[in-house]
């Protein structure tokens, strides 16, 4: 078999080894052995061969669900929430299946309930906890130079730059920089990397070979390709790790990730965040949030729509065409706040003292009262609760030729706050550069999606989202 089909079979792109993963494993399996035990010891419970079953199946599903979140990865460069979430995520599934094998088995009577409940609790607690005290631990070692790993880059390009001000600002990712490799003149250069430059990417290629590098970083443009071709057929001469890093335009893009199509490997570059677990997760967001907010603005709703009638004719609700998730029409709701509706292919942005807006929809708008019936649209499921603010259809398809990436916003559901509106980017778009920041920050919000990010975006709403100098 040759180098080409060998790559094919076997898989080129590896995911990020951890070194540290057989303790993890082995401390994961012993905390949940430990806290059954403690909670049966706690409540006096005599532990019979079922708790033990129950324990191995805890494990054993645990293990699975985080085998495939890839959660015995390497976290040294990645974000401690969605260490912390898809550890939750693992630990969930192996609890519904142990529940599931007690309603199945018929052995709950045998068993106590405050025991389970109580293991349930506590194992998640310590599975998460014991992992951040660990991750401390070790960006603390690496910031005094221990357990570190020394880099070079080759290109001294935006994608190159970008990445040492990462591990600049990063130490404790112990990542150490040796320095910058390049073919091109010093005057072609950036100045203020140059007392970095080491050599020619040649001389770096060498001293990889040489052992003097744990890891190579290729940050050469992707008009490169055959000259990145030719640096990975001499790096596969060396025992280094190779990371190639995506140029500005790649990683602008949003969600970046490995795909496949049988046994050959891609990268998505255009794809939602949103899948597989992570959808069901925002969706529960969004039902469970919904559901809780309309049961709390149902009579300021009610209220709402009868001054809506005594303040002028028309509808209560004014049902506007936008753009839902992958660029599905939808229909938004809202409160009518203008004597006119404009719903077709040219419609005028709302402007400070504008004669179309009502006496009671001035209020409405400005302190964004008028979107309180989208939160049906939620729990509908056309949209989220935190998502890019949803634009009039005719706003679309003005932008989308004016904005480049302007359409990757509708990868998600629109939603009724976002990381924009928080960011005071909410209102009236009356200049290019406002929409090009919006599009920005809602993109900025897709690449990073957790729900953690989602709780502090509504908990940010609450003080400084529903206002604005720009809402008219």
């Amino acid at each position: 078999m040759d180098i080409k089909s060998n790559f094919m079979a076997n898989g080129f792109v590896k995911n990020n080894i951890n070194q540290f993963s057989v303790i993890y494993r082995f401390v994961d399996f012993l905390l949940i052995q430990f806290f059954l035990v403690l909670c049966a010891i706690t409540y006096s419970v005599v532990l019979n061969n079922d708790y033990f079953v129950l324990s191995l199946i805890g494990s054993t599903f645990f293990f699975l669900a985080a085998e495939s979140l890839r959660l015995y990865r390497s976290w040294r460069s990645g974000f401690a929430s969605r260490l912390a979430l898809y550890t939750l995520i693992s630990w969930f599934v192996a609890c519904f299946c142990v529940s599931m094998f007690i309603f199945f088995s018929k052995s709950g009577e045998d068993l106590s309930r405050i025991v389970i409940g109580s293991w349930f609790v506590l194992s998640s607690l310590a599975l998460v906890g014991w992992r951040m005290v660990f991750r401390a631990i070790l960006f603390n070692l690496r910031k005094n130079g221990k357990n570190t790993k020394t880099v070079a880059i080759l290109g001294v390009t935006s994608a190159g730059t970008n990445l040492a001000e990462q591990i600049f600002e990063h130490p404790e990712t112990g990542f150490r920089l040796v320095g910058f490799f390049d073919d091109r003149q010093n005057a072609r250069l950036p100045a203020t990397y140059l007392e970095f430059l080491k050599g020619s990417v040649e001389e770096g290629v060498q001293r990889a070979k040489n052992g003097e590098f744990d890891a190579v970083y290729i940050a050469l443009p992707l008009a490169a390709q055959k000259r990145i071709a030719e640096i990975l057929r001499l790096l596969g001469d060396t025992t280094v790790d190779v990371h190639v890093v995506p140029d500005f335009f790649m990683f602008n893009l949003i969600n970046s990730s490995l795909s496949h199509v049988g046994e050959m490997q891609t990268l998505s570059v255009y794809e939602s965040p949103l899948s597989g677990p992570a959808y069901a997760l925002k969706r529960i967001e969004d039902v469970i949030g919904s559901l809780l907010i309309l049961s709390l603005i149902a009579i300021p709703m009610m209220i709402i729509a009868i001054l809506i009638k005594l303040d002028s004719k028309g509808p209560i609700l004014f049902k506007q065409k936008r753009y839902g998730i992958d660029g599905r029409e939808i229909k938004v709701y809202k409160f009518r706040s203008m004597k006119v509706m404009d719903n077709g292919a040219v419609v005028k942005q709302a402007i400070k003292d504008d004669p179309r807006i009502t006496k009671l929809g001035a209020f409405l708008r400005r302190s964004s009262l008028d979107e309180l019936p989208q939160f049906v649209n939620v729990l509908q499921g056309k949209m989220s609760i935190v998502g890019p603010r949803p634009h009039a259809v005719a706003h679309n398809e003005e932008y989308r030729k004016l904005v480049d990436f302007y359409m990757l916003r509708h990868k998600v559901k629109p939603g009724i706050t976002g990381w924009a509106q928080i960011n005071g980017w909410r209102g009236e778009t009356d200049t290019l550069d406002k929409m090009e920041k919006r599009i920005e920050f809602d993109l900025e919000y897709i690449r990073r999606w957790s729900i953690f990010f989602d709780i502090k975006i509504i908990f940010l709403t609450v003080f400084k989202g529903f206002v604005g100098k720009n809402v008219y």
